[in-house]
Order: C-alpha cells, then sequence, then structure tokens
C-alpha cells in the first residue's frame, strides 16, 4: 500500500511538474449525457486540429434534435471570430463555452428543462492558411442528452471523482508532514548519538584505560 501510495505520489509530482513547463494540451474527451432538471449544463464538442503557429479560420453550427425522427433545428453557431445565438426553443438560454484557441467549441444550457432532452449535433468546420494552399477539415459530434431531476450516474460519479482527487490531495499533504516529521526525528536522534560519541571521546584516555579500583571493606 506505501509503495504504490508513493508510486501516485510520483506519478502526481510529475505530472504537476510537466505541466507547469509545457503549455496546454488538449484532450478529447466526452460530452456528459444527463442534465439535472434546473441546473445548467455543457455540451462538450472538441477539436484538437489546431495549432497556433498556423492560421485557421474555424466554423461551429450547433443543432438540436427531439429524437432522429425529426429534423435539425439550429440553435447556435461561431462565425467571423464570434458565437452568435439563434432564434428557436432555446433563445436567452445559450451561452458559449469554448475557448480562445477554439480548440474547446462547447456551448452550455443555462436552466435546463424537460424539454431539452434529445439529440445536439455539433458541426465543426476549420480551414487552414498556408501560402499555396489552403486545407480543411471537419467533425460532426453528437450528444444524447436526458434530463433527470436528480443528479445520478454520470454526475454522480463525477462528484465521486472530484472526492477521489480531494482525497488523494489530503493524502499527500498527510505524507508530506509525516515525511518531515520522521526526517526531523531521525535528524535529532543523529544529532543525539553525534554528541554522546563526541562526549565519550573528549574524557581522558587514563580514565578509559585505568578504571577506579572498586571499593572493599
Amino acid at each position: 500500500m506505501v509503495t504504490q501510495t508513493r508510486l501516485h505520489l510520483q506519478t502526481l509530482a510529475l505530472l504537476i511538474f510537466v505541466v507547469h513547463l509545457s503549455r496546454p494540451v488538449c484532450v478529447d474527451i466526452p460530452s456528459e449525457t444527463n442534465a439535472v432538471l434546473g441546473k445548467s449544463m455543457k455540451l462538450t464538442c472538441i477539436y484538437c486540429m489546431t495549432r497556433d503557429e498556423i492560421k485557421s479560420k474555424t466554423h461551429v453550427d450547433w443543432y438540436y434534435m427531439p429524437n432522429k425522427e425529426k429534423d435539425k433545428t439550429p440553435i447556435y453557431k461561431y462565425v467571423v471570430d464570434s458565437p452568435v445565438e439563434l432564434d428557436g426553443p432555446f433563445k436567452g438560454r445559450l451561452a458559449w463555452n469554448g475557448s480562445p484557441d477554439l480548440q474547446d467549441l462547447s456551448i452550455r444550457i443555462i436552466n435546463v428543462t424537460y424539454n431539452d432532452s434529445g439529440i445536439y449535433e455539433c458541426n465543426v468546420y476549420r480551414q487552414f492558411k498556408f501560402d499555396y494552399y489552403k486545407p480543411s477539415a471537419s467533425l460532426t459530434k453528437e450528444i444524447k442528452l436526458k434530463v433527470k431531476a436528480k443528479a445520478t450516474g454520470e454526475t454522480a460519479a463525477l462528484y465521486s471523482e472530484i472526492m477521489m482527487y480531494v482525497l488523494l490531495v489530503c493524502l499527500t499533504f498527510w505524507l508530506l508532514v509525516e515525511m518531515v516529521y520522521c526526517y526531523r526525528k531521525i535528524s535529532k536522534s543523529d544529532e543525539q548519538a553525534q554528541d554522546t560519541a563526541t562526549n565519550y571521546l573528549a574524557i581522558p584516555s587514563e580514565q578509559k584505560d585505568n578504571p577506579a579500583a572498586p571499593v572493599t571493606e
């Protein structure tokens, strides 16, 4: 158990060191699919195909479908370097939740209702600008959202994961305190042993070679 904990701590320290030294890394993660009634919900759409040194133009279209049989309704878009909320059933309840580098192209639903259950589609079109040609790439992601009265399933799992990381941080702090305490205790023991050896060496050699004769009656 102690060995595994030390391994986890070393891995955590390495990750923290790498994060501080390196630039932000884009990680493509799936979106949550369970929303809580009355809360806000992030519809995650990540497209990592972009680099700072390469100029690009990004266009994003968000659609909503109550189910597969229904037509797609445009609800949000990002065009000409700015987000635009479209007229429709979500008017006034959608907000841009993407990143400045446009690798995260997510939106957020505010005050979720039961009518928000359905399928959301994120369409991304990215055109790169080089000197002699302009290649492009596209991406389509679907998110099947279900609205529930209470936090269950994936939302509860997310809370559990957060608590696990909090516990890991607390455990890390406790282990650091224990290491400092043990180090100080060992250092104090070494100092006491060194003082004892120094005192022994300070005794005149005659006293060590000729111990006092036993007292006889």
